[in-house]
């Protein structure tokens, strides 16, 4: 046996006797094979070496969004997802609920009226972040009827006065009437509604004083406050139409809000433009542009009643709505028409004139020229009267810019006026007078019925305490 294999031999042997289950590393470094050397690694600068590969990508992990929410169907739903102004929840407002509740046929006309012009009216009120609310207003103002008048010359859905549609920018001339207009009047109205709500930071107020006037409401607070008494819309004293004027509303939107809690079945109203507005750039009768849009002459002038006359005087800002079912059928009349486009013009009565020569001269009867021309009761020919006439075949319509008829403010509303300003001097009313005001409500809401009669009939309403509109 050689020296190795016995020292080999040896450490076994210990190790069994010892039980040891290392082997001192000592020992163990004895027994490495030395192992050849390795030749240094080269690299060709021919071939391109392959770099490791970079962790694949890892797609950004980003929290998963709600789905969408579905734009409302119906132009209510916007509506009631819109109301924001606070309850209101008292005696008068339970009286117009069951007043409205207990006219079914008249709410589906103010919701059939509504149908045309409600789309329109939210767009704006949302784009302006103003209270849904105010889309009901019309309701009470007319019965959204856009053909209303008033004793006090108030027109229009948003009964607007000839001096404040001025004020707020509606054009007023003979041939138009911009209080009518349905999309310049809501622009107006919204306007003067956000200039209330910034003097007195309360909608509550701004309401009344839409109804009422922001003088009345203004010196109304200033007298409560004055006694250090509470000057919101609840603890004034107002006239009958005011007080009764924002429960009209309240209640108007608690059905809408909950129709089947009182019986009322809403028709539905597309959450979509009904109309289309067109640029008028030639003067054209009104009954042919209503033929052109193969619509009914009512069903025209009730979409346009801006336009009073028999003519639409065309100009660079003269514009008519129509049905988006119509827009083409109206444009392809309106381009093969190879005929006259108007058939009546104006006349200025001249001092001395008579009724019989102008009709002589224009072919038609007396009676006919007061049937056009609206001359019955009060209202007679005199000299400076504009009237329309028939053209003569062949000739070119007269068609002058003429200023807007005159109009004077009635007896009646002077007097309510009068009385107002008085009662408002007062500083000793008594609870019990606004307890008085609040009985008066069935009453008044039989008055204010009328407002909402069909199309082509006007709106009566109650003569105010204050020129506001």
């Amino acid at each position: 046996m050689t020296n190795s294999a016995a020292r080999i031999a040896l450490i076994s042997a210990l190790l069994i006797a010892t039980g040891c289950a290392q082997v001192p590393v000592a020992e163990l470094a004895e027994q490495v094979v030395p192992t050849p050397p390795v030749a240094p690694l080269t690299v060709s600068t021919d071939t391109p070496v392959a770099s490791a590969p970079e962790p694949a990508a890892v797609a950004a992990i980003t929290p998963e969004e709600p789905p969408a929410k579905a734009a409302p169907r119906d132009v209510w739903e916007r509506l009631r997802s819109g109301f924001t102004m606070t309850p209101m929840d008292n005696e008068l407002v339970r009286n117009w609920e069951a007043y409205y509740s207990g006219k079914p046929e008249y709410f589906s006309r103010m919701v059939e009226r509504s149908s045309h012009y409600l789309f329109h009216i939210v767009e704006e009120i949302e784009r302006r972040k103003l209270p849904a609310e105010i889309a009901l207003l019309p309701m009470i103002e007319s019965a959204y009827n856009p053909q209303a008048y008033s004793k006090a010359h108030a027109s229009g859905l948003w009964q607007f006065i000839p001096s404040t549609g001025k004020l707020y920018g509606l054009r007023q001339n003979w041939w138009y009437d911009g209080r009518r207009d349905v999309i310049a009047a809501t622009g107006a109205a919204l306007d003067y509604l956000e200039k209330l709500y910034a003097q007195f930071n309360d909608w509550e107020l701004a309401l009344a004083s839409y109804n009422w006037g922001e003088g009345a409401v203004a010196r109304a607070v200033a007298r409560n406050q004055a006694r250090g008494l509470t000057a919101d819309y609840s603890s004034l004293t107002m006239p009958a139409e005011t007080r009764n004027y924002l429960p009209k509303l309240i209640a108007v939107k608690n059905i809408i809000a909950d129709p089947a809690r009182f019986g009322i079945t809403l028709a539905s109203v597309p959450n979509e433009p009904y109309f289309e507005v067109i640029t008028v750039k030639r003067h054209i009768d009104v009954k042919l542009a209503a033929k052109f849009a193969g619509m009914p002459l009512d069903e025209f002038r009730f979409m346009n009643p801006a336009h009073n006359k028999a003519v639409i005087k065309a100009g660079d800002q003269e514009t008519i709505v129509l049905p988006r079912d119509r827009v083409a059928m109206f444009n392809a009349n309106l381009d093969k028409h190879e005929e006259p486009l108007v058939s009546w013009q104006a006349h200025t009565l001249k001092a001395g004139e008579k009724p019989e020569k102008v009709a002589a001269k224009y072919g038609i009867s007396v009676n006919e020229l007061k049937r056009v021309n609206g001359i019955a009761g009060k209202n007679k020919f005199r000299a400076g009267l504009p009237l329309l006439v028939p053209v003569k075949d062949g000739a070119t319509p007269n068609l002058p810019d003429l200023p807007a008829t005159p109009v004077s403010l009635p007896k009646a509303y002077k007097t309510a006026r009068s009385k107002n300003a008085k009662h408002a001097a007062k500083t000793s009313a008594k609870s019990k007078t606004k307890q008085a005001v609040a009985q008066r409500a069935p009453a008044q809401a039989k008055k204010t019925a009328k407002t909402a009669e069909p199309r082509g009939q006007t709106a009566e309403r109650v003569i105010t305490a204050e020129v506001r509109r």
